[in-house]
């Protein structure tokens, strides 16, 4: 982004809702917006944990959510945070890699032999660092949420080998490493902004995407793409962050509020995202959409030099690659 769009955009910001952690009285309001529609479960989970917030501190501290990409794309809200002009965003671990390079580990496909060893990475020491690493990107994460496991949607035909995906442009997040396993697969990576990503669908600017199922219903692109191949090739959590510039505005009493309200939100969003997932494959399938469950094996050979090329280029993602793979 252009320095002085995103200047702009800040200034915007600023005047329209004031700064993130101040009030019109004794209350310490925060801002958090985040590119979801009000019906994604995540959305509900972040309500969630604005609830306990304002519990926990007995109506001294007000959590204000602004969803729908009312503050700005992804990129642009991370970008707001680290100048402290808005408090806390959602975001993928993908796009978070841009900021945060050790987040990209999470982007490697086929990372996680089930969900059973993922839950132990991510609420282990190795999960918990992870969390910690952006701090010095003036961003600290403060909790992990469920987002599934991304598979393939397309309009024309299903994915069910690497082979498919060939000739075909697949939207994928800013990131490298989700442009990277495209490529290996075979297919053409496309990036485009998720709130414009119905459109590129129906105009054809891409083929297809990459997604959970709770995102594909609720976005609606299962109106266009009627195929969903659930290959399951990365299962990318989505971070709570907040600005470190208004984390340590707070004093140790409003910390403690929002780190544990943002971790009985985790708890809560694991919950209900699988309803979600549930409940969007039955109405999807209603709809039309012809999901399948091609086999894993040959999408996890195609992306196997993914590994080999991380050991080499980048030994120490490489090394949280081997830890990760220990936990038992």
């Amino acid at each position: 982004m252009k320095i002085h769009k995103l200047q702009i955009l800040s200034f915007c910001v600023v005047l329209t809702l004031f700064f993130s952690c101040q009030g019109t009285s004794d209350k310490r309001i925060i801002k958090l917006g985040h590119g979801l529609g009000i019906t994604h479960p995540v959305h509900e989970a972040m309500l969630f944990l604005a609830e306990k917030v304002a519990e926990k501190s007995g109506g001294k501290m007000v959590v204000k959510i602004y969803p729908n990409q009312q503050l700005g794309s992804e990129r642009e809200l991370v970008e707001l945070l680290q100048i402290g002009s808005l408090g806390m965003t959602k975001v993928s671990s993908a796009a978070l890699e841009g900021f945060a390079p050790t987040m990209q580990v999470f982007g490697m496909p086929y990372l996680f032999r089930d969900d059973a060893h993922q839950l132990a990475v991510l609420e282990g020491e190795i999960g918990k660092k992870l969390l910690l690493d952006p701090q010095k990107f003036l961003l600290r994460g403060l909790c992990y949420y469920d987002s599934g496991k991304r598979s393939f949607y397309t309009k024309t035909k299903p994915v069910e080998t690497p082979a498919d995906l060939a000739g075909l442009k697949i939207r994928v997040m800013e990131s490298n490493t989700a442009s990277n396993m495209v490529k290996a697969l075979g297919g053409s990576p496309t990036p485009v902004s998720y709130g414009e990503l119905y459109t590129a669908l129906q105009q054809g600017i891409v083929d297809g995407a990459e997604n959970n199922a709770p995102s594909l219903y609720t976005s609606k692109h299962y109106e266009v793409c009627k195929y969903y191949s659930i290959d399951e090739h990365t299962a990318l959590p989505d971070v709570m962050i907040v600005s470190t510039k208004v984390w340590e505005s707070l004093n140790e009493q409003e910390q403690q509020w929002l780190q544990d309200a943002a971790d009985e939100s985790a708890i809560y969003e694991y919950k209900i995202w699988a309803e979600a997932t549930e409940h969007a494959l039955s109405e999807m399938q209603k709809a039309g959409v012809i999901i399948s469950y091609p086999d894993k094996e040959p999408f996890r050979q195609a992306v196997e030099s993914m590994y080999s090329d991380l050991k080499v280029q980048q030994p120490e993602i490489y090394k949280i690659v081997e830890q990760i793979r220990a936990v038992k």
